[in-house]
């Protein structure tokens, strides 16, 4: 492929020289002879520091997005005003617009992005289609799983995925498009046929600042980027954020499908929630369907009603969605149980935001009390570091009030000192007056939490999830809480028979 093909649809304010072009790289230690280099100014560095890398590497052609840089001598150069546009658009010429080849389905919203994805793949599945998955927990490719570094990759992974999953028969693709991809264009000129938006709960202000800043950058997948708005709009009608995304997607001529509890387009009857699963009636523009999901809580019927309605926009029929619902027994790092035969439950789930304390403890608190004893709901939590600040009270006083002991410790204190992080949570620790132990090393603390559990007790480690990692500021450690509490629970005695793999489809 030619360097101005390679341009095409880019916007471009000066361009010379007409290499072929074997590769596009954006970063200078992966360039290899015959690549073109994007360098763009990123959040934290500015790739344009690395062109003359990048041209000893064997770059023979540079995009760059800063006028202060001038073409180097027998290198192919373009002038841009965005990197990432750039980016998208170049890496889409080269792997010939696979975007526009498949079927795209994107979630967003502050919590059930994984979840929901999970059960749209499945069902997918069920109707016997072809899929891909790209997402918080991992990347899946036909048979393959990949480790995701992103949420949401930058552009010329995006579209490697794409061709690669239409290489391999697939049809449909299943992304969660986080806030920060959706603001940095990581997604420009993807064409989402469907968008499903969860919810919107306080997280990432410190980088979005505030929660209408948080809520245009979400509103971002509704109105395309670089692209019409998607055919379908899947909405929670129960959410305040949800309610004005529906107006502006309607605007839009977007067609809107509504999701809620007890009203919208679809929405849930009789629900049964016990810890074998959940039973409802989903009721449905067409028909009521009769639902069961090896996933427990009210936070489920929420993200199962989504997925089906998402489905339902890609025209998949009432029984391929019972099935693909049923057929997903979990989802890893979310409500995962840690089962080696101890009369006790321990769980770990990925829960960081208050809102998202306040479900799983309330889930929690809803099996303790189903039988009427004294069991407690023991809950080990820490808050991110060179995140919110102002969230870690509200984390606080969300975990204290729904449990009966926390152990409040570290998770991810990344650059900052994790007890000066403590003490912020404590704030609003000590305002819900629950008994409480401060632990700074997550080891020790779930291993005191666990412990301390009583038989009818449920020790919840959120936080983590699926994490496999622990960032301090001495750097990234191994640290798997699934690994860690049967270590905890092996040294009380227990048999521990069943690991987690490391890259296992649900």
């Amino acid at each position: 492929m030619t360097f101005q093909s390679l341009l095409d649809g880019a916007e471009v304010l000066s361009q010379s020289g007409n290499p072929t072009i074997g590769g596009v790289e954006y970063d200078s230690r992966r360039v290899k002879p015959g690549c073109v280099f994007v360098a763009m100014h990123g959040n934290t560095a500015d790739g344009n520091r690395f062109i003359d890398q990048a041209i000893q590497g064997g770059a023979v052609a540079v995009v760059t997005d800063s006028p202060a840089e001038t073409p180097r001598e027998g290198v192919a150069w373009a002038l841009v005003p965005h990197g990432r546009r750039a980016l998208a658009r170049l890496s889409a010429n080269f792997y010939k617009r696979p975007a526009e080849r498949i079927a795209i389905t994107g979630i967003t919203g502050t919590n059930g992005k994984s979840t929901t994805a999970y059960l749209v793949e499945s069902i997918l599945t069920a109707a016997g289609r072809k899929s891909a998955l790209i997402g918080t927990i991992e990347y899946h490719v036909a048979d393959q799983v990949y480790p995701a570094p992103h949420t949401t990759p930058e552009a010329l992974e995006l579209f490697r995925l794409l061709n690669q999953a239409l290489g391999a028969g697939a049809t449909e693709a299943v992304m969660e498009v986080s806030s920060h991809a959706l603001v940095q264009e990581r997604i420009f000129g993807v064409p989402f046929d469907v968008a499903v938006f969860t919810n919107l709960t306080r997280d990432h202000l410190d980088y979005h600042k505030t929660m209408n800043q948080y809520f245009a950058a979400k509103r971002i997948l509704f109105e395309g980027c670089g692209t019409e708005p998607p055919r379908y709009a899947v909405i929670n009608g129960d959410d305040e954020y949800g309610t004005k995304l529906a107006a502006l997607s309607k605007k839009r001529s977007a067609v809107v499908l509504s999701y809620g509890w007890n009203h919208g387009d679809f929405h849930a009857e009789k629900v049964d929630i016990n810890p074998r699963g959940t039973r409802f009636d989903m009721v449905t523009p067409r028909e009521k369907i009769s639902i069961f999901s090896p996933l427990i809580g009210r936070v489920n019927v929420y993200n199962i009603l989504a997925a089906a309605a998402a489905c339902y926009s890609r025209s998949i029929d009432s029984q391929a969605i019972a099935r693909g619902v049923e057929a997903l027994t979990h989802v890893p790092g979310r409500f995962e149980r840690v089962d080696c035969g101890q009369l006790f439950t321990v769980v770990v789930d990925y829960a960081h935001t208050d809102d998202a304390l306040k479900n799983l403890t309330a889930l929690a608190r809803e099996f303790v009390s189903r039988d009427g004893g004294s069991a407690r709901v023991v809950t080990v939590f820490g808050c991110g570091g060179d995140r919110d600040r102002a969230k870690r009270p509200l984390m606080g006083d969300a975990a204290g009030r729904g449990s009966d002991f926390v152990v409040l410790t570290s998770d991810n204190p990344r650059s900052e000192d994790p007890r000066a992080i403590i003490n912020d949570a404590l704030v609003g620790l000590q305002k819900s007056g629950v008994k409480y132990s401060v632990e700074v090393d997550r080891r020790k603390a779930i291993q005191l939490a666990i412990s301390q559990a009583r038989p009818g007790d449920i020790v919840l480690l959120a936080g983590k999830g699926h994490e496999k990692v622990q960032i301090t500021r001495e750097g990234s450690h191994p640290f798997d809480d699934v690994a860690v509490a049967r270590e905890a629970l092996l040294d009380l005695g227990f048999e521990c028979k069943q690991t987690r793999g490391a890259g296992s489809r649900a």
